[in-house]
């Protein structure tokens, strides 16, 4: 399920932790994250897009760096 923004961060409260300790546990830029939970970072590409995926802002799916070469051409004919 999809969360909004305010959602997000009623829950960092609910759960005492804060957004930049987030974003360090989960190896990204406490300011990218806020740029993110902000909608100035619209999420489409890289480490904003690896954000929203794990905030819940958007669906979509994290590839791992490694594997970037290989994602896009698995869906070729």
């Amino acid at each position: 399920m999809l969360r909004t923004p305010d959602q997000i961060r009623a829950d960092f409260i609910e759960k005492g932790v804060s957004i930049a300790s987030w974003a360090v546990a989960n190896g990204f830029s406490y300011n990218l994250v806020l740029e993110t939970l902000a909608g100035r970072k619209k999420g489409l590409r890289g480490e904003s897009h690896k954000i929203a995926v794990k905030l819940g802002l958007k669906a979509g799916v994290i590839v791992d760096d490694s594997r970037i070469a290989d994602c896009i051409s698995q869906h070729v004919a």
